[in-house]
């Protein structure tokens, strides 16, 4: 059977074929320098696991306390030199991306100190964990307050309006890389470097924490390469690799880590704890698998968003823009539009591809939302997924793929979809 043949089999009209066949020939030059930063990036892994001496009994697992967790205290040394800082805090009681944010923040944060936000408003599931929006426990019912400035309308840094907000109590400063549920571009390492920089030179002691999820493994560098005091992220997304099958990470200098670590454990315990409960071996194999499998969504994203481009929707980043995420957002104006999207790549999903997602109240989030993931892991965003809130402009939020091409027979199973509801005209 011919490979045409086989995606026709799979549901897909021969227009959507050979339309997604164009786009992908005229992709091979951005695709061959997507592959020379997954080389460079793996060789940083594989030195950095080389360097701690890596070895089979590190896979064992520990229960109860977790003391003298050689696996766990070795993968740690791996990603601080990964990424390049004094220590780092890898665990699988850290339950997803915002969770290892409020670990970092939280435990950084004292009563009558200020966060501030130099890159407008945060991720929808933060806003509760800092009081944006009331929430039980939130940083603001202990006394943190918060203040943002926004963007310019060109997407960037409001320079003065840092300076003025910067003030004696402005404790630590948090930087969102990617865009989440807004349609700002994604942050170039380089830019959050000159941020940084820049907040520095106002107030020299302000702790740099910077929100690094779905960016890892994008460029050669990272965030903590250029300042950052924390770089935090989710195990279910890049650095995981999709083997990870919960966790988090959080990368910066010793003390920062250790506030995080007593944050995370306990007062008197800290680090000391924390089983590791027989996931060494996939966290460490996600690691070295991380920047191929960043490669192949890196890849479904560009395809994405020249796909989408040339049919006529807004698209960011655009198709010929530099990536600094994995994450690609198409604005469809219209609820049927984000529900059609979502539908396709549940579609495509090696699992559940049965199931029909829905708009519902998810947790967090202050608008209804509908999620695609047919994943081996449950929510895990390096795996083929979309989402999006159904709210204007209607945008929906595409990211991962463990492979290049479920990637792009998600995206050609979305617009399939898309076709058959008349939002996309071929």
């Amino acid at each position: 059977m011919e490979l045409t043949d086989m995606y026709i089999q799979m549901g897909i009209d021969k227009k959507v074929i050979d339309f997604g066949r164009e786009i992908e020939d005229s992709l091979a030059d951005r695709f061959a320098a997507i592959d020379a930063t997954a080389e460079y990036n793996q060789m940083k892994v594989i030195g950095a696991m080389q360097k701690n001496r890596v070895s089979d009994v590190h896979f064992s697992g520990t229960t109860g306390y977790g003391y003298n967790d050689l696996g766990r205290e070795t993968l740690e040394k791996v990603y601080a030199d990964v990424f390049h800082t004094e220590d780092a805090l890898v665990r699988p009681q850290i339950v997803c991306g915002t969770h290892a944010l409020y670990t970092a923040l939280a435990g950084n944060l004292r009563p009558g100190d200020e966060l501030l936000s130099p890159v407008g408003k945060p991720y929808d599931t933060l806003e509760e964990v800092i009081g944006i929006r009331p929430s039980n426990g939130s940083l603001r019912e202990y006394g943190i307050t918060y203040r943002q400035v926004e963007l310019l309308p060109d997407g960037s840094f409001d320079y003065e309006g840092i300076r003025s907000a910067v003030n004696e109590r402005t404790k630590l400063v948090t930087i969102q890389r990617s865009k989440g549920y807004a349609t700002r571009p994604t942050l170039s390492v380089k830019q959050i470097g000159e941020l940084i920089a820049f907040i520095k030179s106002v107030k020299p002691d302000v702790i740099c924490m910077v929100d690094n999820c779905y960016g890892e493994f994008v460029e050669r560098i990272e965030p903590s390469d250029v300042g950052a005091d924390m770089v935090v992220g989710s195990l279910i997304k890049n650095p995981g690799g999709g083997l990870a099958p919960i966790g988090g990470y959080i990368a910066g200098t010793k003390k920062c880590i250790e506030n995080a670590a007593y944050r995370l454990g306990s007062p008197g315990l800290g680090r000391e704890v924390g089983a590791s409960l027989g996931v060494n071996q996939s966290f460490f194999q996600g690691l070295f698998l991380a920047p191929s499998v960043v490669a192949g969504a890196l890849k479904g994203a560009v395809f994405a968003a020249n796909v989408y481009e040339k049919l006529g929707f807004s698209v960011v980043p655009g198709g010929s823009e530099e990536r600094h995420d994995i994450i690609q957002a198409v604005t469809f104006g219209s609820p049927d539009g984000v529900i059609a999207f979502c539908q396709g790549i549940q579609a495509a999903a090696p699992v559940d591809s049965f199931v029909t997602p829905e708009p519902w109240d998810m947790p967090g989030y202050d608008s209804p939302v509908i999620m695609a993931a047919g994943a081996f892991v449950q929510g895990s965003s390096i795996e083929l997924s979309a989402d999006g809130p159904i709210k204007p402009p209607y945008s929906v939020f595409f990211q991962g793929g463990l492979t290049w091409y479920h990637a792009k027979l998600g995206v050609l199973m979305s617009l399939e979809k898309l076709r058959e509801a008349g939002i996309a005209k071929l």
